[in-house]
Order: C-alpha cells, then sequence, then structure tokens
C-alpha cells in the first residue's frame, strides 16, 4: 500500500504542478511563464517526487513507465495494474483539484472547441499548432521511447543513480520544450485521461491516442534497452 500511496501522491504533484502551471501561470500578461517555464514545472515535479517517494515505489508516476519498465524487465507484471489504478486516481484528484481552484475566478470557463482546453492534450485541430493525427502519434511515441531509454539508463545497476532523478526530470523538461506546440505534450496517459475528463468533448474523445501512442513507446524503449543496451556485467 505503501508503494500505491507513493504512485498516488507523486502523479498527484506531477498533473498538479505541471497542469497546474499552464493552467494558473503560463499565460498571464508580462508576468507569464510561457513554454518554457510549464516545460520546467513538470521536469520540476518529477525531480522533486523521484527524491521524495521514488524509494519507495520506484517513482514511476506515469501508466506508460510502468508498462516500459515492465517491458525493460525491471518491473512485474503483478504490479502493474495496482500502479496504472493509482496513477490515473492521483491524476484525476489533481484534476478536481485544479478544476475547482479553476473555477474560482470569475469569467474562467473550459472552452472545449479549443486547443489546449484545462491543458487537454489534441491533434488535427485540437493539436495546438495544427499537427496531424499521425504526426502527433510519432511525437509521443519517439519522445516516450527515449523517455523509458534515460529512466532505464540513469536507474541502471552501473548508473550514478543518485543523480537519476535530476537526468530523468531534465528529460521531462526537454520533452516538454519539444512537443508542447504539437500535442501540448503527454508522454503520460494519467495526465492525458485526467485533463480530458475535466474539458470533456474533442479532448475526451481524442484521448485514446495519448494512451496508445505513449504506451507503445514506452515498450518499444523498454525493449531495445533490454535487448541491446543493458549490460550485465561493469562496461569498464
Amino acid at each position: 500500500m505503501k508503494k500505491l500511496f507513493a504512485e498516488f501522491f507523486g502523479t498527484y504533484w506531477l498533473v498538479f504542478g505541471g497542469c497546474g502551471s499552464a493552467l494558473f501561470a503560463a499565460g498571464i500578461p508580462n508576468l507569464g511563464i510561457g513554454f518554457i517555464g510549464v516545460s520546467l514545472a513538470f521536469g520540476l515535479t518529477v525531480l522533486t517526487m523521484a527524491y521524495a517517494v521514488g524509494h519507495i515505489s520506484g517513482g514511476h508516476f506515469n501508466p506508460a513507465v510502468s508498462i516500459g519498465l515492465w517491458a525493460g524487465g525491471r518491473f512485474s507484471a503483478k504490479d502493474l495494474l495496482p500502479y496504472v489504478v493509482s496513477q490515473c486516481v492521483g491524476a484525476i484528484a489533481a484534476a478536481a483539484t485544479l478544476f475547482f481552484i479553476w473555477s474560482g475566478k470569475t469569467g474562467n470557463i473550459i472552452d472545449n472547441n479549443k486547443a489546449g482546453a484545462f491543458a487537454s492534450n489534441g491533434f488535427d485541430n485540437f493539436s495546438p499548432d495544427g499537427y496531424s493525427m499521425m504526426a502527433c502519434f510519432l511525437a509521443e511515441f519517439i519522445l516516450t521511447m527515449f523517455f523509458l531509454l534515460v529512466i532505464l539508463g540513469a536507474t541502471g545497476k552501473f548508473s550514478h543513480v543518485k543523480f537519476a532523478g535530476i537526468a530523468i526530470g531534465l528529460a521531462l523538461t526537454l520533452i516538454h520544450l519539444i512537443s508542447i506546440p504539437i500535442t501540448n505534450t503527454s508522454v503520460n496517459p494519467a495526465r492525458s485521461l485526467s485533463q480530458a475528463l475535466f474539458a470533456g468533448g474533442t479532448p475526451l474523445s481524442q484521448v485514446w491516442l495519448f494512451w496508445l501512442a505513449p504506451i507503445a513507446g514506452a515498450v518499444a524503449g523498454g525493449l531495445i534497452y533490454k535487448n541491446l543496451l543493458d549490460s550485465k556485467h561493469n562496461p569498464e
């Protein structure tokens, strides 16, 4: 149960901090943090929780990461469903908190006819910069694949594991710097589901891509690392 609570709180913090920065701080005139600030916020949520609770649960905070670690031989299949459920519940709880705060300002409404409604992900007309479904799928696939390569490499037996949280957090920051204009950045099915549930409409109908592409990319990353990069012996 401690592991599941750790995944709940870690995913809650990721969604609250990352999506919260997009909702509340990105667009304030003359002061907003913009894409760079939101990217850094997502990276910081993972970095901080990796050190806060990573030693308890492994610090996944993302269904795609859990599945990718399983594909890479680093995680047990029997723990997959409990982890994914905990991550999704944490993400939805964070989105509910964000919605309550968001609703506390007069004039704040969720317009699900526009891209990025309530920090949701999307493709075609609901991509922030109008990218096609296939372009968005490929971006999410590749970025999640490399995210898993970084995670598996940074936490490997012969890595400097104490610094793993920094590498993983910076990797997520870089991922957001690349892909916010493309998909509003998912690489995390729980984060996509939580925002889409509150946005509704087209963002909710498109959420399937932000489960399929990150999970497929994570599995590819796990298999690549396991079969091509992992070493059972000290490389030196």
